[in-house]
């Protein structure tokens, strides 16, 4: 089988030759390990046995100056500063309490996207891989940007209509993004991949009705929009949220990335048992504690088969690290074996 179809068999419940790869990784990561081994970004992937390539497109940065010590300026015009994206500097829609407030902000043109590279970047394939494609989405965080995390708790009791004001705008935008996205290259990706951690190590960062009220209507709206070009739906999603889980099923989620083991809820097995015949599982080797430590790569691949031996019976799992952002300071050895351990023990008879 090609990695495309490898990854095609298990969202479509069939077993394929063998478990697909996934290895996600942050830009220190990976430099690190290209240097190591002298090789380029695409023959570090072959070497990973990534059966998933993405391709992406450039919105530009706002047209708003830097303010001295600020790093990044979101496409919703919060400057950040800080490692990487950072951290907001400030929350421009904290005190907003009326609808008037959130229409009267100004949101990001979507019209913007400059997604003319697309098919290039799709087509350097030519077939081989599962291609992820359109906007990452992460309306969860930016809301958090605009409004600030403990202020939008309030703000859904105080003033719910104004929250969900502020959810449909960022929506908006990352709809109409991923449709620019989609009527360009959907014919070349496979998945729709979206991102919003709506867990911590201890559960769920909201209750289930809330979650229902505020967040799954929004992401409805994206899996409904992956659907209709045709796409598979897989959300990353750190920490513990397995309350979430079956309304994010019913809802039409094709598949959760990348399954906290050590998070509460979130143990393999019982993610397994109860929901691995309807939903593709993602992850789940552990990068918090057993990836990222000093033990070696035979602990690595005594995890890895572990986990195997949990997710593989009847398919529709994908091994991989338990983060999409592999960090720096992560052995390259350990990542090795673990790629290297799915592809020894993820073999299907």
């Amino acid at each position: 089988m090609t990695s495309k179809e490898r990854v095609a068999a298990v969202f479509a419940g069939e077993l394929p030759d063998r478990v697909p790869r996934w290895c996600g990784a942050s830009e220190e990561f990976w430099n690190k390990a290209k240097n190591e081994l002298g090789l380029d970004d695409e023959a570090l992937r072959r070497r990973m046995g990534d059966d998933f390539r993405r391709v992406s497109a450039n919105y530009p940065q706002p047209e708003t100056e830097l303010l001295p010590e600020a790093t990044y300026c979101s496409p919703f015009g919060v400057q950040r500063r800080g490692i990487g994206y950072g951290m907001p500097m400030s929350h421009p829609l904290k005190d907003a309490a009326t609808v008037t407030e959130v229409e009267d902000y100004l949101w990001p043109d979507p019209h913007l996207l400059d997604v003319s590279t697309l098919r290039r970047q799709a087509e350097a394939y030519k077939g081989e891989f599962s291609i992820l494609g359109g906007e990452w989405s992460p309306f969860w965080h930016d809301a958090i940007d605009l409004a600030g995390h403990e202020e939008l708790y309030f703000k859904m009791y105080d003033h719910p209509e104004v929250v969900k004001l502020i959810f449909k705008k960022i929506t908006d935008f990352y709809i109409e993004s991923s449709v620019k996205v989609f009527d360009e290259a959907s014919d070349l990706i496979d998945i729709f991949f979206i991102g919003n951690d709506l867990g911590g190590q201890t559960g769920p960062l909201m209750g289930v009705e809330m979650f229902r009220e505020f967040i799954l209507p929004p992401l409805k709206r994206l899996i409904d929009l992956g659907h209709d070009y045709g796409l598979k739906v897989m959300l990353h999603c750190c920490g513990g949220y397995r309350e979430f889980i079956p309304d994010l099923i019913s809802a039409g989620m094709d598949a959760l990335h990348a399954l906290q083991p050590d998070a509460a809820g979130m143990e393999p097995a019982g993610l397994k048992r109860d929901f691995g015949e309807k939903i593709v599982l993602n992850g789940a080797i552990d990068s918090h504690h057993i990836l990222i430590n000093g033990e070696g790569p035979w602990k690595v691949k005594e995890q890895t088969r572990e986990i195997l031996r949990v997710m593989m019976p009847g398919g529709r799992y994908i091994g991989g690290a338990s983060h999409d952002t592999i960090l720096e300071e992560t052995p390259l050895e350990n990542v090795l074996a673990m790629m290297d351990a799915i592809e020894e023990f993820g073999i299907y008879s």
